[in-house]
């Protein structure tokens, strides 16, 4: 996209260098919101902080409860999973109060609304903890979770699959918005209560897969995968394929490569996996049920592509409370303006550095552009670190930061960018494993990028812009510089240095002149 193109598209900054959420009065009401899912297996309270668009976790705890153990054979809660649910909910309580939340959003899904003693203690929650528990239906559990993926996912397209412990929700997601949705009673603790074994349970699974098939109509679209078992299933594919980025959210699978682990896991000791893997006893009991679901679901639904949310119901509890023009901003940009403000020596210089920098790259896509503005918000904000290790914290801060609109690829070309802002060699780096996630002219774009970075950060204290003008001429392999009467000056040695280094790496010659 050209500068040119840009400027026909003026919301661009608005959405991208705007005011930022974080100051806008109608943002800051939702910069600390409090939210409580009460699952069937667990009960977790995530408080939310910071940009609202791109929320930042300021408290979130998780007790695994068990609530909806045992809830088809018994029609009721599990004894022990209240008394701990119970318990959970009034620590809850006080936290909250201590953290200046007013109000708690507490939710609770399949096993409260289906078990016979759900509204007892629902009031007792209410007359304990002073709680109000809101017990939604499926339709609107599906509508919540995908709410969740698009919170982080703004142009996510195809269907959501959320699956707790008593139930599994489908909804179709597409344009900002969330449609049709179902929800089933495949939640591993109904199918642990099925007798007949695994042959029952395939027949039993595959019958409802096909009922929910005729009300989705999916085929060959792009899978979200929402759930505590379908992240363990996710995670223990990147353990069998050695995959070397183990942040889950935005971790794509392909269906036969995720078949084939669920074929490695369904014949391999899940001690052992749990052990390789940090997965919860209770966790990875329900985990070779909810493998038998996955295996239908793609063999149903003929996925295209099958990718993980780490946001979900708790998110989308976030996400309805965001006014239309809060969802429309950039969840990437919001959170890389947040944490300019918050750790960079001279908040407001990432815009500038942009500015400068752009004749350089306005050919690149769109998509490509938002990892450079991304990368300029962020090329101070690891100033702190050690000299010695400041290039790999912010490789680190990249990569494994809780970003969403954020790919894998993405995260390692917007890290290695960075490195390369305050080091000019990547060589012998224990983050090459890492760098094999891109090809060889991604890495080639994030070098340049990172050495542009470096010497229009150093260039000039505050503006580059105002010491001097970039220009590329591709055709002639040419890197053009400009100098103003400031620029004259700071134009020194060191500049110069990074200046020839970025020429380069774009294998250009370059020519220095002065503004008459």
């Amino acid at each position: 996209m050209s500068a040119e193109v840009l400027k026909d598209h003026p919301e661009d900054d608005v959405m991208l260098f705007g005011k930022p959420l974080f100051e806008d009065p109608g943002a800051r009401a939702l910069s600390r919101v409090g939210v409580v899912d009460v699952g069937s297996n667990s009960v977790r309270m995530v408080v939310f902080d910071g940009a609202a668009r791109s929320p930042a976790y300021f408290f979130n705890e998780k007790i695994m409860c068990g609530l909806g153990k045992g809830l088809a054979e018994t029609s009721r809660l599990n004894p022990e999973g209240r008394i701990r649910a119970l318990k959970a909910l009034k620590r809850f309580a006080v936290m909250a109060k201590g953290m200046g939340i007013e109000t708690l959003t507490v939710v609770a899904t399949a096993a409260m609304r289906e078990a016979e003693d759900g509204p007892e203690f629902t009031e007792a929650v209410l007359r304990e903890t002073g709680l109000r528990l809101h017990v939604i239906d499926g339709d609107e559990e599906a509508r919540l979770s995908a709410q969740g993926v698009l919170l982080g996912w703004p142009d996510a397209k195809g269907v959501v699959c959320d699956i707790g412990g008593n139930s599994m929700e489908l909804a179709r997601i597409g344009g900002g918005r969330v449609g049709k949705r179902v929800t089933s009673p495949l939640g591993p603790f109904r199918l642990q209560q099925m007798a007949g074994g695994a042959k029952a349970r395939a027949v039993h699974i595959d019958r409802i897969l096909k009922d929910l098939q005729k009300e989705m109509k999916s085929e060959g679209e792009r899978l979200y995968l929402v759930g505590g078992s379908w992240r363990v299933i996710a995670r223990l594919d990147m353990e069998r394929r050695n995959y070397p980025l183990t942040v889950l959210h935005e971790y794509r699978m392909q269906p036969q490569g995720l078949l084939d682990t669920i074929s490695w896991i369904l014949g391999s000791d899940l001690a052992v996996l749990r052990a390789r893997t940090g997965t919860s006893a209770e966790r990875m009991e329900l985990v070779p049920l909810a493998c038998e679901v996955l295996r239908g679901l793609i063999t149903s639904l003929r996925p295209s592509e099958i990718d993980v949310s780490a946001y979900g119901i708790r998110e989308g509890l976030l996400y309805e409370q965001m006014p239309d023009r809060l969802r429309r901003r950039d969840p990437l940009i919001e959170a890389a303006r947040a944490m300019e403000v918050s750790s960079a020596r001279m908040p407001g210089t990432g815009k500038m550095l942009h500015d400068f920098l752009l004749p350089l790259f306005d050919t690149w896509p769109r998509e490509r552009l938002r990892l450079m503005k991304a990368a300029c918000l962020l090329h101070d904000t690891t100033w702190r670190a050690h000299p010695d290790y400041r290039a790999e914290a912010c490789f680190d801060n990249a990569t494994r930061a809780n970003l969403g609109g954020l790919d894998h690829p993405g995260r390692v070309f917007l890290g290695l960018s960075l490195l390369h802002r305050y080091k000019n060699s990547r060589a012998g780096s224990r983050l090459e494993p890492l760098f094999r996630l891109l090809d060889d002219e991604q890495i080639q774009a994030a070098e340049v990028l990172g050495k542009a970075m470096r010497f229009g950060a150093m260039f000039a204290s505050g503006d580059p812009g105002k010491a001097g003008k970039l220009a590329w001429n591709e055709k002639k392999r040419l890197l053009s510089l400009t100098l103003t009467s400031i620029g004259r000056d700071l134009f020194g040695e060191v500049a110069q240095a990074r200046f020839a280094s970025l020429a380069v790496s774009l294998r250009a010659e370059t020519a220095v002149t002065e503004a008459g």
